[in-house]
Formats: structure tokens, C-alpha cells, sequence
């Protein structure tokens, strides 16, 4: 259950539903390919603040679905797992947000396909009526999916308050590149550091370069994930940090590892932890999401990122 002290954290983005095939075998391109279905709910700012909210963290989304089944499902899970969804603009005759994944029998992603055309709803007039609401967050998570003039818009409005980005890919990293030293807390990969700082992240040496263009930029803290090599952090008063935990061998499905990250990289953010603490319980989180078949893991708690990382003899 959240915690009821008034401290909440935004998130304002996409809430998806998620829909999942996983082939048997080696995927064939223009055939048809057996395989497991799983319909869940998704979206990255609504991922990020489910992990959260299972994290014992009160969350509050903004988001856009339609009056579809989708719609009510996404609320409806939404609410379940703890969210305050009483901000979501529902529309009536819209489709809601939609994601559709294809999975390598490994779990891997193959390829996907989204719809997010409702989010352009959220305008600049919609987050001004809850701009005290906005103020007053602990934390803002959000995603590039979002219009771009409805991010700088977000950006201006939260200038004192901390806001945190997943770019999610090169694509919407060239979308936020321009606005980037104003986020708070940024978590690339290497392809979208790249894009980010300019900077191949072609050894060690390089990637932390391209962190510290970030952080130059504006930005406080970056963490750059790395897959099985683990995560590198930088943040504004110099602090660098390499960490990884060992593979994870019974992977079901690794699209919500990076929401589960950064959840959790918030998490330690609002409580006030070191940078080591909150990078090794967000590298537990991206543990605990991958051995799921849900897009949030059902087990995610504090309790299972502190028992994983006791496992790793951490």
C-alpha cells in the first residue's frame, strides 16, 4: 500500500495497454508464427509509476484513454495496483494508447509497434489547470511520447521540481535532446547517450564523457544502462558509480526492466538515499521485472529488491 504522509510523485505520459506475442522458435518475417499471447497494461510513465506504487511510493497519473474496453482496463488496473488515476482524461470515441510487441523465444524484443496519437490531448491547457497539483510533487516522471510543446510546457511549469526521463529510444531522444539539460534526472542506453551527447560510447572513456556533457547540460543525475554489463551513474556533485548484478538465466520478458529501473532510481530520489543504495535497489528492480510476464511485476516491493540483491551477495 502507499504511504499516506502527502509526499506524491507525477507522472504524466502513457498509459497502454500492452500486448505481447512470444514465438516459439526463431521469429519468420511475413509468415505466421506460433507462439504465446499476454495482454497487460502498459505504458512507460504508467509502468514507472505502478513500480512505483508498488514500491510503497503515492502516485499520481495524467494520461489520456478512450471510453474503449482498453480504456477501462488500463483504469481499472491502474487503480488497482494503487495509483490515483482520478487525473486521466478519458475521451469519448478515441482509441486508447495501444503497444504491441513481438518477443524472441529468449524474451528478447524482436520488433513492436505503437499508437499513441490520444496523448496529444494532454495540451498546455490541461497541465496548467493542475499546475499546483504538479508543483507541489515530490518527483515528475515522464516520457517522450508526449507532444513536444506539452514537455517544454511540463519543463516550464515544474522548474522546481525534479523531473525524470527515460529516453526509451534514439528516435524520442532526438525529440528531448533540446530540452535535455532540463530534466533532472535522465536514464539512457548507449545508443540514445549517443545521440543525447554527441558522443560514441564506444569504451568506458567515452561513455563517461558523454555523461558528463549531460551533466554539463544541466542535468543531475544520468544513468546509462548497459544490459548485462549493469549501469554507470554520474551526477552533479561528481559521484561515479559501475554496477552490475549477475545475468538473469530464467528471463520471461525484458520490455519492463528499464520502467522498473527508474522507478526505482525515484524511489531513492524522494527518500533521500545515496547513490549506491538507490543504483543497486534499481538494478534489483530491472531483475525482479525481468523474471515476469507482466509488463510490472506483481512482486515488485522493497522487501523483493533488498532479498534479490542479498541473493547477488550484495
Amino acid at each position: 500500500m502507499a504511504e499516506q504522509s502527502g509526499i506524491y510523485i507525477m507522472g504524466v505520459g502513457a498509459a497502454n495497454a500492452d500486448l505481447h506475442g512470444r514465438s516459439r522458435k526463431a521469429v519468420n518475417l511475413r509468415d505466421s508464427n506460433p507462439g504465446h499471447m499476454h495482454v497487460s497494461v502498459g505504458g512507460v510513465t504508467r509502468n514507472i509509476l505502478e513500480n512505483a506504487a508498488r514500491l510503497g511510493l503515492d502516485t499520481k497519473l495524467i494520461s489520456a484513454v478512450g471510453d474503449d474496453a482498453l480504456g477501462e482496463l488500463i483504469l481499472s488496473r491502474s487503480r488497482s495496483a494503487g495509483m490515483d488515476v482520478s487525473h486521466v482524461l478519458q475521451l469519448s470515441g478515441r482509441a486508447s494508447s495501444t503497444y504491441i510487441t513481438i518477443l524472441e523465444p529468449s524474451g528478447e524484443m524482436f520488433v513492436a509497434l505503437s499508437d499513441m496519437t490520444i496523448l496529444e490531448s494532454l495540451s498546455r491547457e490541461y497541465l496548467e489547470q493542475r499546475r499546483e497539483l504538479l508543483a507541489e510533487a515530490a518527483a515528475i516522471v515522464c516520457d517522450p511520447s508526449l507532444p513536444e510543446e506539452t514537455i517544454d510546457f511540463l519543463l516550464t511549469l515544474t522548474a522546481d521540481v525534479p523531473v525524470c526521463v527515460d529516453p526509451v529510444s534514439t528516435a524520442y531522444a532526438e525529440k528531448i535532446k533540446p530540452h535535455i539539460g532540463r530534466f533532472h534526472t535522465v536514464k539512457p542506453n548507449r545508443m540514445e547517450l549517443e545521440v543525447l551527447s554527441g558522443i560514441a560510447p564506444v569504451d568506458e572513456t567515452a561513455i563517461c564523457k558523454g555523461m558528463e556533457v549531460l551533466l554539463n547540460k544541466g542535468c543531475k543525475r544520468v544513468f546509462v544502462t548497459m544490459g548485462d554489463a549493469g549501469c554507470r551513474y554520474l551526477d552533479a556533485q561528481g559521484r561515479f558509480l559501475s554496477k552490475s548484478l549477475r545475468p538473469i538465466a530464467d528471463m520471461a520478458n525484458a520490455t519492463g526492466a528499464g520502467d522498473a529501473f527508474t522507478a526505482a532510481a525515484v524511489y531513492g530520489l524522494v527518500k533521500g538515499l545515496d547513490p549506491e543504495e538507490t543504483l543497486s535497489l534499481a538494478l534489483a528492480a530491472g531483475s525482479v521485472a525481468i523474471r515476469s510476464a507482466e509488463t510490472v511485476s506483481p512482486k515488485m516491493s522493497v522487501a523483493a529488491l533488498r532479498e534479490t540483491l542479498a541473493q547477488d551477495g550484495l
